[in-house]
């Protein structure tokens, strides 16, 4: 496909010539209460604010103007949920009277402008009605993805020092409940801060169809409310006053988002009010290609970013009506599960992992069951979270018929640094890039010096600065931390932490974390580009590749495979093939003589490899599950295939 119909370089021109007067025009999208002074100013923060002095409210931009608009009967939220076995959806009117109601619920509580709510919720509505309860009002919250361990909820709750904590009894996960209860009761029993008070939503279960049987029907039993301290979370919302939305200003704190900090400390990145909806009500048009009235689903977890930008804020800023989705791609009950899902909902954009694609292909190799349901509405496929091989790029393309556009983001950017551009046409699939800069991002491959490289090269891939609206201004409480982590090692410049490069045609391409880079015998190679190779063999549905330590060359490339569904060749036959392929592909310097397979990967929840964990078994040190992984079981299966060796 040709790019001579693609405005992108028109409109990535004019962000250049005049960055404020761009952003400002974008700003146009959003009701403000109050004008901004000026549009950007460098002298707030580690790098500059945008849109000081104006005040808005972003629940408000996201629900109560879509109603005076005409499209209160428009839905706005629908959520799906094969684990508890229920549909559900909420127009525009519900949605904001349901929100009103909860927020008029936390202002009884003591919970002001400024105050902090943690969120320890699952995939259910109540999660984004009360964070944009806690916009209404002005609250500041921090959602704690649901089932972390009670230490990393208490410290993140040490860390913001909530007024009101939310919690839901319980989460689902295939099979089996998750109690919730418990792990708070021990998180403030290890936290040197109490909240005043905690809202318990006592969920109903009613018997959803999972793999390997049926989850038990009926309501669960309350759990027991710890008395003096929490309260029913719908009685609660039942007797409470809606509230008004309140004006703040937009460089005053929206959320905090944890991240794990190597410190010790969690990194809590923050989004501000002002340039976070400008950007992110700007990114539906420009990048994913929806407007309102289109139903879009990003198939992730309010506890990330892809959640709070794509589940929660920018769907409902555009106008959309968005779905959340409480499943998995494979096993609720099958790998037809995504199509399912579109086609029930008339799905124009779906967003998600790769790790999900991969999941699908692993089980469903020809997608029937994926494309056994009707599609017609369904446009694009989006994929984000890590970088996607080009073979499951490829064979999802094949597949599916549509455009798959793979985009690179981060929990500190809120939203695409580059993409594909569906609102500007499209431009030629690269399988394995990650796109263009998003206009609002000036990136660039430095060498460790600092010195921008040439196309072709590369190198550590940064974001001359300011940051465009939407990304975090600082951390929380931590300005010198953000200072630290992200501008300390290339002065002018935010570090992204990823390698990469930018080719003739402008396209980057993102290999990996930095520390992905091994050094092998005095050569730098990135495990990302044999992944890629490894990828594309016919028997593979998804692989690692790390680097292990060596006595001689320092480092050497170890591969670990998982085979597709029905493959049943012998696996030392394969592993040759694959040791013959990088050979090819990459040549000897690769040094990459060893591939083992394995039943599975270990992942966090969001679907990211834990290749730290695995470099440190493969070099015989403690690989203590990380909070965020998904099945500890899987780091076992690893040591079980080390150990075979």
């Amino acid at each position: 496909m040709g790019e001579q119909n693609s405005r992108y370089g028109e409109v990535y021109r004019a962000w250049q010539r005049d960055p404020e007067a761009w952003w400002a025009e974008a700003a146009s999208g959003i009701s403000w209460r109050k004008g901004w002074d000026r549009v950007f100013d460098p002298a707030i923060g580690p790098y500059g604010a945008w849109f000081p002095g104006a005040t808005l409210n972003t629940s408000e931009n996201c629900l109560d103007r879509h109603v005076a608009a005409g499209r209160g009967a428009q839905p706005a939220l629908i959520w799906d949920s094969p684990l508890a076995g229920r549909i559900e959806r909420f127009t525009y009117a519900e949605l904001t009277a349901r929100v009103a109601r909860v927020a008029g619920a936390l202002a009884a509580l003591g919970v002001h402008r400024g105050d902090r709510v943690v969120i320890y919720m699952p995939m259910v509505p109540e999660a984004a009605i009360t964070m944009l309860a806690c916009a209404r009002i002005g609250a500041v919250h921090s959602l704690v993805f649901g089932g972390f361990a009670a230490a990393e909820l208490a410290a993140r709750i040490a860390d913001a020092k909530p007024r009101v904590i939310v919690a839901a009894s319980c989460g689902l996960e295939p099979g089996r409940i998750v109690a919730y209860q418990p792990i708070l009761d021990a998180a403030l029993a290890l936290s040197p801060h109490q909240p005043q008070a905690c809202l318990i939503l006592q969920r109903e279960i009613a018997g959803g169809e999972i793999a390997g049987g049926e989850m038990a029907g009926g309501e669960m039993a309350p759990v027991a409310l710890t008395p003096g301290r929490d309260h029913d979370f719908l009685t609660a919302e039942a007797a409470a006053s809606p509230a008004d939305p309140v004006p703040v200003l937009a460089t005053d704190p929206l959320y905090i988002l944890y991240t794990s900090g190597t410190t010790g400390r969690p990194k809590g990145v923050v989004r501000d009010h002002g340039g976070h909806a400008v950007a992110l009500h700007h990114s539906m048009g420009m990048v994913y290609g929806v407007g309102a009235g289109d139903a879009f689903w990003a198939a992730s977890d309010v506890g990330w970013v892809v959640g709070h930008s794509y589940i929660v804020y920018a769907p409902l800023l555009a106008g959309c009506t968005t779905i959340m989705y409480e499943g998995k791609p494979v096993g609720t009950p099958d790998a037809g599960a995504f199509g399912r899902v579109i086609a029930a909902h008339g799905v124009k954009v779906l967003f998600t992992a790769p790790t999900a694609m991969r999941a699908i292909k692993q089980q469903d190799p020809e997608a029937k069951l994926f494309t056994s349901h009707d599609l017609s509405r369904f446009e694009a496929l989006f994929l984000a979270g890590e970088r996607c091989d080009p073979p499951t790029a490829e064979w999802a393309a094949a597949r599916l018929g549509r455009p798959v556009i793979d985009h690179w983001w981060q929990t500190e950017t809120g939203w695409a640094i580059t993409a594909g551009f569906r609102g500007l046409g499209p431009f030629p699939f690269k399988p394995g890039s990650g796109g263009r800069p998003s206009p609002g991002y000036d990136l660039q491959a430095l060498d460790e010096a600092g010195t921008v490289l040439g196309r072709g090269a590369s190198g550590s891939l940064a974001v001359r600065l300011p940051l465009p609206p939407g990304a975090a201004p600082t951390l929380w409480r931590n300005e010198a931390g953000f200072r630290d982590a992200y501008l300390h090692d290339f002065p002018g410049w935010y570090r992204t932490g990823d390698a990469g490069m930018i080719d003739a045609d402008g396209d980057v391409w993102v290999m990996g974390r930095t520390d992905d880079i091994i050094n092998t015998a005095g050569h730098r190679l990135s495990t990302g580009a044999m992944e890629e190779v490894l990828a594309s063999h016919p028997d593979v549905a998804e692989c690692a590749v790390i680097g292990a330590q060596d006595a001689l060359k320092g480092q050497v490339p170890l591969g670990l495979v998982v085979l597709k569904a029905g493959v049943d060749r012998a696996s030392g036959e394969i592993c040759a093939e694959l040791v013959q392929l990088v050979r090819e592909r990459i040549g000897p310097v690769a040094s990459f003589k060893e591939a083992l397979v394995v039943p599975r990967l270990p992942k966090t929840r969001s679907g990211k490899i834990l290749r730290a964990a695995i470099r440190r078994l493969a070099d015989g040190e403690p690989a203590n599950p990380p909070p965020t992984i998904e099945d500890p079981a899987a780091l076992d299966d690893i040591a079980d295939a080390l150990q075979s060796r």
